[in-house]
């Protein structure tokens, strides 16, 4: 019997000729990933367990994106802890300031991840490098110490879903809708402690922008990761990009896989997520009555160039409605660079748009963007539980770039046709 991709890595870091579902395995770890969130929890373990070295000190990251530029005191505390252990340590890749993105477009964009690697990070949405063909899955603090101590952590081997995608695109529909799609479909725990396998034409179609999308939101459905198959346009983006080499697994054609989906994208229009669950997905020409405050352009699902373009091309000679505050995050400063000189910044300015250093900011109910009591957000974030950006009695809409741009412009959730 064949293996999937993400069989294959795991028996590849646990120097083993082949793994099946539900066993327990001890694999190497080719990188640790913490933020500033997370870090400081797993700084207190290293002290408490006795440790007096990472493993290596090019395979630790501390990325610093969730609460800065520093919010609070707390916040700054927690920045010069991490950033006095990194000094400490001689942490090779230590973002903060001028050089900080939000991680998870950070990491890609860097070449830190490369295909047929196993990643680690103190943080959910770890799994958006399966667009590269890595195994990569979100840990807790703990683990993520001992990851950092080690070189190594054990996972039970999930199980692997397939999503068969065909057919040709809707126009302004992206990653961002299938994944919607996908979750609407399964639910919020239909991939539960499961791989997310997305292959099919329409999956080669897709900028590696929108597979970062995809691969970020598998862990709301419950997915342990998602993962895409390497092609020609993967080792586009990686090349000029990896610091180290890489591996390219694919899966067998006799792999076991618990389910199949076909999907056929030509079918699947623009989506939106309603409160107060990613999986409550509805189709945008339903929710013309939806009412908002707030328009969040960015985070670590959808605040790459190809969502900048997207928006800009919707903002284009037109006003943010003026009771919308429309708030525009580009995620990493090269993201932040690049747009700046396309001129999607004069559109953005001229549009009444509100643009952010590179942060994860809102997402999270963090800063930048928090919301009050009974005020409702469309964010192309990716969770919109309650009190998530803020007032447990606000509420999230999760959409795309071109939507989000589009309800700023309308002050409800809108269609971007509308508005061109």
């Amino acid at each position: 019997m064949g293996m999937t991709i993400t069989e294959k890595i795991l028996a590849a870091h646990a120097g083993k000729p082949s793994v099946e579902p539900g066993e327990i395995v001890e694999v190497k770890l080719d990188l640790v990933l913490a933020n500033d969130i997370t870090a400081p929890l797993s700084l207190e373990e290293f002290e408490k367990v006795g440790a007096t070295s990472v493993f290596d000190r090019e395979r630790v990251v501390f990325v610093l994106d969730h609460f800065t530029p520093n919010k609070d005191i707390l916040s700054a505390e927690n920045c010069k802890k991490i950033r006095e252990f990194a000094a400490k340590h001689r942490i090779k890749y230590f973002y903060e300031g001028g050089t900080c993105g939000v991680e998870h477009a950070l990491l890609p964009e860097q070449g830190l991840v490369v295909p047929g690697d196993v990643v680690i990070g103190a943080d959910s949405h770890t799994c958006t490098y399966g667009a590269l063909g890595a195994f990569s899955t979100g840990v807790g603090s703990t683990d993520f110490t001992y990851g950092m101590v080690t070189g190594t952590t054990w996972f039970k081997v999930p199980e692997s879903i397939k999503f068969s995608c065909y057919g040709k695109w809707q126009p302004w529909a992206t990653g961002k809708d299938l994944i919607l799609h996908v979750i609407g479909m399964i639910g919020v725990d239909g991939a539960l402690y499961s791989a997310m396998e997305f292959d099919g034409e329409a999956i080669s179609a897709l900028s590696m922008d929108s597979r970062l999308t995809v691969a970020n939101m598998a862990v709301e459905a419950g997915a342990k990761n998602g993962i895409f198959k390497v092609d020609e346009k993967t080792l586009d983006y990686v090349r000029g990009r990896a610091k180290r080499p890489h591996v390219v697994h694919e899966s067998d054609a006799d792999a076991r896989y618990r389910e199949v989906f076909e999907i056929d994208v030509s079918k699947i229009g623009l989506k939106v997520a309603c409160p107060s669950l990613p999986s409550n997905v509805k189709n945008v020409q339903d929710l013309k009555s939806v009412t908002i405050d707030q328009s969040v352009i960015g985070s670590c699902t959808n605040g790459r160039l190809e969502d900048l373009e997207m928006a800009e091309k919707v903002l284009k000679g037109k006003k943010v409605a003026p009771n919308v505050r429309c708030i525009v995050i580009p995620a990493t400063p090269q993201i932040y660079r690049e747009a700046y000189d396309r001129g999607y910044f004069e559109t953005f300015l001229d549009a009444g748009c509100i643009i952010s250093p590179p942060t994860c900011g809102p997402c999270l109910g963090g800063h930048m963007g928090v919301l009050a009591r009974g005020e409702r957000s469309v964010s192309t974030t990716n969770r919109n539980f309650v009190g998530r950006m803020g007032h447990p009695e606000s509420e999230v809409y999760l959409a795309g770039a071109a939507v989000a741009a589009a309800s700023a412009v309308k002050g409800r959730i809108a269609h971007p046709e509308e508005v061109l």
